[in-house]
């Protein structure tokens, strides 16, 4: 699986290195190095007024927080993992 997080600058200033480090966070504590590559993007034109524009597997999704995050991680990234083993 690959994810791409927006650091362009619109989604830089809404926090997307705490998202880095919360994506980064949660693939450790779940032993998902080996299933998931981890990267920035510059920006993909989909800037929303709340929260980071992340990519999973070519898939856009906009208004990622540290609030919804865990929300986010288990109902669009944790399912897709378990689909493909």
């Amino acid at each position: 699986m690959e994810i791409k997080i927006c650091i362009g600058s619109s989604c830089h200033l809404k926090g997307s290195e705490k998202i880095v480090e919360l994506f980064q966070k949660k693939i450790a504590e779940n032993n998902l190095d080996a299933e998931i590559s981890l990267a920035g993007s510059f920006c993909t034109g989909q800037c929303n007024r709340i929260g980071v524009t992340v990519i999973v597997d070519n898939e856009s999704h906009t208004g990622i927080t540290p609030e919804n995050f865990e929300t986010f991680f288990s109902e669009q990234v944790m399912p897709k993992l378990k689909g493909a083993n």
